[in-house]
């Protein structure tokens, strides 16, 4: 986090009391049913769906496109806003499948902390691993919720031990375990020392709490078997000793994450985790921006765009962008800067999320996100502001890993099928470029599940059948410099340049050997795998 100056003036009350996460885990750890049960606890759902759900009974909230509901995995990460006790949480669910890494990437740079979810026997998976790693880059505070307690899964010190050897970073128990898999009875808070205890019987039931004076207090013999407590007291014991206390300046910079166990199916341990959020999470932070930084507290509005997601609802083609708030106290039918273009934009319908539920929002604060209907004027990385020209910077854009060509089974629907590309590389679900000589586009993406996905949206969004093949191309570069050099690179190297949907040079190759050669005959020239997103 940015070192905050302590002559800043007090957040107002409303943006203080503001808390926006994403969820990061490996797929199949249970972030999205996490993500119900968080839901079910804020009353904003009387019941949670299952990801998994037999024939067209509830499914879950946050999967909303068809694919998600068909497969049971999410591949677009969606935002929900609602209020649990005296917090207002803006939680932002992630895909865990690494195709959609970019995705993912992007959400990140518009939250203020990150729950990773871990699944008990599986512990830190690959995936896990490179989401934390992006954490790491942002610095953003990091609380654990270790799942599926109820299953067969590891000894808890060694869950501990994993997180901290594999990702550098100290763990403090704010919760421990009681038994696991069968015999798992639930788990003692070591925040605020009570025995909670799971009822299998109900899922969508909160588990039953009893405060207990210290670990000699004989009410735990009368919930717990004799053998599991006789454990449970030694662990404790040795917990205390070998680990460090809750230190919420630690989590806030990033070096410690206190860790929950619970069983997000069962709805045990979710409420604890809420409650952690509240108490040691961040409120919103200040906003790395050109010429300056961004402060929450400042009452000229400001936001930025991290998303934007084509035909959410497939009735209307519509476009909604994703508005993370930096300041101020947004009112319905504001007049804000589209910095971009230095348009003025009024802003009548902006929507707050439940999923694929939405509603109007009357107004918001810094912290909040919401959701802006447009037809194509915002991208992502775009900044809106009340006339100051300030521009939000480091929103990534990666160079696609996968390049295929594209084309309309119709070959006279050439046209729709260029507005279709050119929809979905707004919305940042996939690189499109238009080669220099020849037809047809070139499509990149960073995982081979994101063509199944853009053929299948195609199909059912514009109603064109489409087939991608082999590209003889394998890599994207984005190419810089001065003028002239750049001007006289293009014309001596045509079959290899395209441009992207921004109109951006790029340089496509075939091997890696080709990139070398560039980079050491033209040293003027700069060849990047990242570009910054609406430079």
């Amino acid at each position: 986090m940015l070192d905050a100056p302590t002559n800043r003036p007090n957040l107002p009350a409303e943006v203080a009391r503001r808390r926006t996460f994403a969820i990061i885990s490996h797929p199949d750890a249970g972030k999205t049913t996490l993500t119900e049960k968080f839901l079910l606890y804020g009353g904003a759902i009387q019941m949670a769906g299952q990801v998994r759900a037999k024939g067209e009974a509830r499914r879950t909230r946050s999967d909303f496109m068809q694919m998600e509901k068909d497969r049971g995995i999410s591949v677009s990460a969606s935002a929900m806003s609602f209020d649990y006790g005296d917090y207002r949480y803006n939680l932002v669910d992630t895909p865990g499948h690494s195709d959609f890494s970019e995705d993912t990437y992007r959400t990140l740079t518009a939250v203020d902390a990150a729950v990773m979810v871990i699944d008990g026997a599986k512990g830190v998976e690959s995936q896990t691993q490179k989401l934390f790693e992006v954490c790491r880059l942002r610095d953003l505070p990091i609380l654990t919720f270790c799942n599926k307690m109820d299953r067969e899964s590891r000894d808890t010190f060694e869950i501990i031990d994993e997180i901290q050897e594999n990702l550098a970073i100290d763990v403090t128990p704010a919760s421990w375990p009681i038994g696991m898999g069968r015999d798992f009875v639930g788990c003692y808070d070591l925040l605020r020392d009570r025995l909670e205890l799971m009822d299998r019987a109900d899922r969508n039931k909160v588990a039953e709490s009893i405060s207990i004076k210290g670990l000699d207090d004989p009410k735990l013999e009368e919930h717990i078997p004799a053998e599991l407590l006789e454990k449970f007291r030694e662990e404790i014991e040795m917990a205390r000793e070998l680990l460090p206390p809750m230190d919420r300046q630690a989590l806030l910079d990033g070096t410690l994450t206190p860790i929950w166990f619970g069983s997000a199916i069962n709805s045990f341990g979710v409420k604890e985790l809420m409650d952690g959020i509240g108490d040691f999470g961040p409120e919103p932070q200040i906003q790395a921006a050109e010429p300056r930084k961004i402060s929450p507290e400042e009452t000229k509005v400001s936001g930025f765009v991290f998303k934007v997601q084509a035909n959410m609802d497939p009735k209307h083609r519509d476009r909604v962008a994703f508005l993370r708030m930096a300041s101020g106290h947004f009112k319905r039918g504001m007049k804000l800067t589209h910095v971009r273009t230095k348009k003025p934009m009024a802003i009548s319908n902006p929507v707050l999320f439940l999923a694929s539920d939405r509603e109007l929002a009357d107004e918001a604060w810094a912290g909040d996100i919401i959701g802006i209907p447009n037809h194509g004027q915002l991208r992502i990385g775009d900044t809106l502001t009340e006339g100051e020209a300030i521009r939000v910077t480091g929103i990534p854009s990666f160079a696609p890993e996968l390049l295929q060509t594209v084309r309309a089974g119709d070959p006279m629907k050439a046209k729709h099928l260029e507005k279709a590309l050119m929809q979905f590389a707004e919305e940042g679900a996939a690189k499109v470029f238009k080669p220099m000589i020849g037809s047809g586009f070139i499509v990149g993406v960073v995982g081979q599940l994101q063509f199944e996905v853009l053929a299948s949206r195609i199909e059912m969004e514009y109603g064109l059948p489409v087939r991608f093949e082999a590209s003889q191309f394998t890599s994207a570069r984005w190419v810089t410099g001065p003028k002239d050099a750049v001007d006289k690179f293009v014309n001596a190297n045509k079959g290899h340049i395209s441009y992207d949907h921004d109109g951006d040079i790029v340089y496509m190759t075939r091997l890696q050997w080709d990139i070398d050669r560039i980079v050491r005959d033209h040293p003027e020239l700069t060849l990047s795998a990242t570009k910054e997103m609406q430079v």
